[in-house]
């Protein structure tokens, strides 16, 4: 907690001054703390195309998303575990 006020303020917020921290911190995800996967090792361990699994993760909000340029082509996808979890689960229930 922050001295100046009786919020929880995240410490890469510290930075902020008062009317840009964030009031009140939400739940935090765990992704962070997770394993994660991109899209080529899900493929081996799925048997599917990588682009197929692209397709599978891209939309997921657990999924992060790193754009390395301005086309969409260099996307970089960051699943966590969780989320590789219900993804494959939701694929295997829809067969």
């Amino acid at each position: 907690m922050s001295a100046a006020s009786s919020h929880p303020v995240a410490p890469f917020t510290n930075h902020l001054n008062e009317a840009e921290r964030p009031v009140e911190l939400k739940e935090v995800g765990t992704s962070y703390a997770e394993k994660h996967y991109r899209v080529g090792d899900l493929a081996r361990m799925w048997g599917l195309g990588r682009e197929t699994v692209r397709k599978l993760v891209k939309d997921d909000p657990g999924v992060i998303k790193v754009r390395m340029g301005a086309k969409k082509s260099h996307t970089v996808y960051s699943v966590p575990e969780s989320a590789a979890r219900r993804i494959h689960t939701r694929l295997l229930n829809t067969v």
